[in-house]
């Protein structure tokens, strides 16, 4: 069974454009007034909350004697600039461009600093893996994948979502986009498999199937976004922050999967299962779900020469990704042998790449935001902050321990204003860090604890990553539903990673 199509829009749609009549020589013709109903531009309100918020910082807030006019003037351009990306005035990349003009157009940066960031190496392999994902989805590899893990583990609605939640974290690392793991393979066979047991979106029977499946999906996708530094391209935009402030992370890719193996794997395995208990579905049985993978399997018929391709590639990368730093070779450039190789072969053609519009955009808003979070730093505000916070938790006598706990806590929480991960980290990635820091907190450690944080909130309301807007936009969850599952896995999710991932940095020698 499946869902009748939705009505396409009448082609034949004509928008009247009302012919103006004589107006009336006595003075009862009634006023005219203007709507911002069909404005295409800036949202009004929100544009307005946005630029108070850098105005009311700027002009009404006084200037800490630590802190250079110019630094204050950055550092109220950026809280706009975080502003709109909370209330969205203007898309994302658009707006960061804006604010972007707003730091050149008043000399608070000149150009060569604004546009700085676009050179560095962490943005461009979040674009280049963009690319990559494009063509494991076009290749039809990702689908395929998914099928046999359906075809293996999915007698049972469980076992459905164990299928899947493994699936993810073995593709996780060659497709750095939880975003696209969603909305580009894991979704669609969500939503075919909720709808082949009669679970449908927005009625009665979301709750039989599809809700579940949604919500397991999206909460085991913060643990596989932790699992692996390339599964996800705010892990990368974390280690470069870090470095930025000193700390460096040898090996990077193996120190991120030893520290992260161990309790990303237990919140892998347990998150399905206590899903399962506080948001049971209804249907606990799937005995259906492997013959439809069987018959997806069949009609994709046998793998194709690209999906060879696509896998070899992905192999050769993934290789390149573990054993770079012996090699010499970044990560980024392995990206780009990635890629080159699909181009070369034709997996992938230059028009697809054009057309990634979501890459594109990435490199806009990833550019602005951490140029300006560097500026920051470099112009002093950031170390300002991380001192009044450190002296603030200095004159309660707290030990790095209690600093530790007390920072990464309303640094997760405070999520909550914050739509989107990336954002998150650009805003408050290194004021944070060097908290920790001040606070006598070990590096490494505070580095990737930030850096798994910041996984593990995406799943906590529906706009707080793009998978949960994805998941959420299927319609199977109702929003109470979202943000009481948020805060309760994440409460879940925090502890696992807490106590055994404590005790499993200190045998590692975190700290």
């Amino acid at each position: 069974m499946s869902n009748p199509p939705p009505e396409p829009p009448n082609p034949t749609t004509v928008i009247a454009i009302p012919t103006p009549t004589p107006t009336p020589t006595h003075s009862t013709s009634p006023r005219r007034s203007f709507t911002f109903r069909n404005w295409p531009g800036a949202k009004p309100i929100p544009l307005a909350l946005s630029i108070s918020v850098g105005v009311i910082v700027c002009f009404a807030i006084p200037r800490p004697s630590q802190v250079s006019r110019k630094a204050w003037q950055l550092f109220s351009i950026f809280l706009t600039t975080i502003a709109g990306l909370i209330l969205g005035p203007l898309p994302v990349g658009a707006w960061a461009f804006v604010c972007l003009t707003i730091s050149v157009v008043t000399k608070t940066l000149s150009f060569a600093s604004a546009f700085a960031a676009f050179t560095n190496e962490v943005i461009w392999l979040i674009v280049a893996s963009f690319f990559f994902s494009r063509g494991f989805v076009k290749t039809g590899l990702g689908d395929r994948m998914a099928m046999y893990f359906v075809r293996w583990l999915g007698k049972s609605t469980l076992g459905l979502a164990y299928g899947l939640a493994i699936c993810e974290a073995i593709i996780s690392p060659a497709m750095p986009s939880t975003t696209a793991r969603a909305g580009g393979i894991f979704l669609p066979i969500i939503n075919s498999l909720a709808i082949a047991g009669e679970s449908r979106p927005k009625d009665g029977s979301a709750r039989k199937l599809g809700a579940y499946l949604v919500q397991s999906q999206l909460q085991s996708s913060s643990s596989s976004s932790a699992l692996f530094l390339t599964a996800a391209a705010q892990n990368m935009l974390c280690i470069k922050l870090a470095d930025s402030l000193g700390v460096t992370i040898k090996d990077p890719w193996i120190t991120w999967f030893k520290a992260s193996c161990f309790p990303a794997l237990v919140s892998l395995m347990l998150t399905p299962l206590i899903v399962y208990k506080i948001f049971p579905p209804e249907t606990k049985h799937t005995p259906d779900a492997p013959i439809l993978a069987k018959t997806k399997l069949e009609e994709m018929g046998p793998v194709t020469s690209n999906e060879w391709i696509m896998l070899g590639t992905m192999l050769v990368t993934v290789a390149l990704w573990i054993s770079g730093e012996s090699l010499n070779i970044s990560s980024v450039v392995a990206a780009m042998l990635g890629l080159s190789i699909l181009l070369i072969l034709g997996v992938l053609t230059w028009d697809d790449c054009l057309s990634e519009k979501s890459a594109w955009d990435t490199l806009a808003w990833f550019g602005v935001l951490i140029g300006m979070a560097t500026q920051l730093t470099v112009l002093g505000v950031v170390p300002w902050i991380s001192t009044c916070v450190a002296n603030f938790l200095k004159s309660l006598s707290v030990g790095w321990q209690l600093a530790l706990l007390l920072l990464q806590a309303v640094y997760f929480f405070i999520h909550y204003l914050f739509a989107g991960q990336t954002a998150h980290v650009g805003a408050l990635y290194s004021a944070f860090l060097s908290m920790h820091l001040t606070s006598k907190v070990p590096g490494s450690l505070s580095a990737l604890a930030l850096a798994y944080n910041t996984n593990l909130f995406g799943a906590l309301t529906h706009y707080s990553s793009g998978q949960a807007a994805v998941y959420y936009g299927a319609g199977y969850v109702r929003l109470p539903d979202v943000f009481k599952l948020g805060i309760v896995m994440a409460i879940i999710n925090t502890t696992i990673w807490g106590v055994i991932g404590a005790s499993w940095w200190k045998i590692l020698g975190l700290y």
